[in-house]
This record gives C-alpha cells, structure tokens and sequence, in this order.
C-alpha cells in the first residue's frame, strides 16, 4: 500500500499545530494502547498455557504475533511516553518496555542515544557499510553497557553509591526478572515462548534503529564534542500509512531535532533525507545488505557530494 499511496510532507500550520499539541485525545490514544500491550501480554501467557494441544506452528505465530506487538507498541509506541515529563507516563513506559525485556532501552535512549546519535559513541547508530546482522550484536550489547554506565552514573551522584533500589537499571529489571520468573512458573512453554516474542520485539526495534540512522554522521567539532543534530542526520518516511501505525516515528527528524516535541506536531524537513520507501520496505531492504548497500550506499554518497 505504500509503494501505492504517495508520500505526505505536508506540516500544520502554526494554529493547526496548536490545536492538536493542546488535543488530549492523542495522549489518550497512547494510554489505551499501552494498557493493551500489558494486558496482551497476560493473555498471551494465559493462551500459551491454557491451549495444551497447541502444536509447534500455532506457539511460533503466536509468538510472533506477540513479539509484533511488543515491537510496535511495547516499544515504538512507549518510546513518546519516555519522553514524557510526568513519572506516571515514564512508569507506564517502563512496565511496556518490560513486556520486550528491553527496559534500558529507558534509560540508554533518552540520555544517551539523543545525545551521541550520528557520532561514533552511539551504539543505536548504524555506520556506513554495517550490515544489519552486525549491528543487532553491537547495538543490543552496547545499549544494554550503555544503559548500566548511564544509571550508576547518575546513582553515584545522587545517592554516593552505585548499586541499590535507587538504581534505575535496577529497578528495571526486578520488573523484568518478575515477568520472567511468572513465565516460567506457569510452564517451560509459556517461557521459551515469552523469550521469542521479546527476542523478536527487540530485533524488530534494533531493525527500525538501523534504517533511521545509517551511514549519517555529524561533524566532529572538538575531540569530545559534535556539531548539534540536525535534521539531515536521521532518514524520514512520509508515506500515511506508516506515519499513522508508527505515530510518526517515520518523521525521525524532527523528533531528533527537537525531543520535546509530541508525536503529532512532529513536522517534514526539506534537509532530511528520504527513505527509498515506508519503513516496512526498507527493513526488508536492509535485511539482504548487498541490496541495501547497492540502494542505500549511492543515496549517502549523493548527499555527500550535494555538499
């Protein structure tokens, strides 16, 4: 359907934008859809476990339909509540990313993937040639590193040690720990069968951070610093159907440029460059690198030499 309906760039205008950035019918929106994630994820263990005659096929798509839905709203769609400012909408955030077992991804992208994102210190940022295999394994290790420096980090400054209750890694995974411990008590199937869904949630979120970033960089200012992001350091989609299912995730560069902004004001920007199709698409493309190195490679050396 993308490759059928065209792209939409078009913004709001300003007493547009205020409109919907005071409409809190999209925040409401979000809620609904995260309480459904954790509630799906309940009823998911209870059909696993309830359905004895299930054979392998049937646990494998449910798995994978679970694991779509953590991708989609365990992650993508909490990611708006982690930039939120009230700790009710963080939390509610923090127990959705626990249904992936991807709860730093909290603490790593906020305060350390929106300040090092396009520099070679952003393990979310693929680099130009990086296949997306090898960047699942650097980019799920070095997030994970990332997210425990930047929590006892703050720990020790706060509270004169590092590890503790007052630890936000921590207090991560005891809720994490607690989900995987009920899994596994209410059976070995209902387990394996969580570890696949969250497995496939965090790859697809780690394929979504592969297409948004790659081979951009910012300009290196000083030995320890880089130029401010700007919009061209992150790839845009502007096909309908993707901004309304993604809640404008596709509009990465606004969102970069400017955190603070909702989702539904987030606007196109002229400098940002263009995926080659909606985000679907281009996963696939990146999922078979001789295609996407072929496609994407020509794309960055183009922008290099518009310079």
């Amino acid at each position: 359907l993308e490759l059928l309906i065209k792209p939409n760039v078009k913004n709001y205008e300003t007493f547009q934008e205020q409109i919907a950035k005071e409409n809190k019918m999209y925040d409401y929106v979000i809620y609904f859809f995260a309480f459904l994630q954790i509630a799906s994820l309940f009823y998911f263990f209870y059909i696993i476990k309830a359905d004895a005659n299930a054979n392998t096929i049937t646990l494998i798509g449910r798995s994978i339909s679970m694991g779509v839905l953590c991708g989609l709203f365990g992650i993508n769609l909490v990611h708006e509540l982690g930039h939120r400012n009230t700790k009710a909408e963080q939390w509610l955030a923090k127990f959705c990313l626990s249904t992936s077992l991807y709860a730093h991804f909290f603490v790593e992208h906020n305060k350390g993937h929106h300040k090092n994102v396009a520099t070679p210190h952003d393990p979310a940022s693929a680099r130009f040639g990086e296949n997306i295999y090898a960047f699942y394994i650097r980019a799920v290790v070095g997030v994970y590193k990332g997210a425990w420096h930047i929590a006892n980090a703050e720990a020790t400054k706060k509270h004169g040690k590092k590890f503790g209750l007052h630890n936000e890694m921590v207090q991560l995974h005891i809720i994490q720990i607690v989900l995987l411990l009920l899994s596994f008590l209410l059976g070995i199937k209902v387990f394996l069968c969580f570890l696949l869904a969250a497995t496939i949630g965090m790859l697809l979120l780690e394929s979504v951070d592969y297409i948004q970033h790659y081979g951009l960089q910012r300009i290196a200012t000083s030995e320890t610093s880089f130029e401010r992001t700007q919009p061209h350091h992150s790839w845009d989609s502007h096909y309908p159907i993707g901004r309304l299912m993604l809640f404008e995730l596709t509009r990465h560069s606004d969102h970069h440029y400017l955190a603070s902004r909702t989702y539904q004001i987030l606007r196109s920007h002229e400098t940002a460059p263009i995926m080659p199709t909606g985000y679907p698409g281009t996963i696939m493309l990146a999922l078979i690198p001789p295609l996407w190195f072929k496609v994407m490679n020509k794309k960055i050396n183009a922008i290099a030499n518009a310079k």
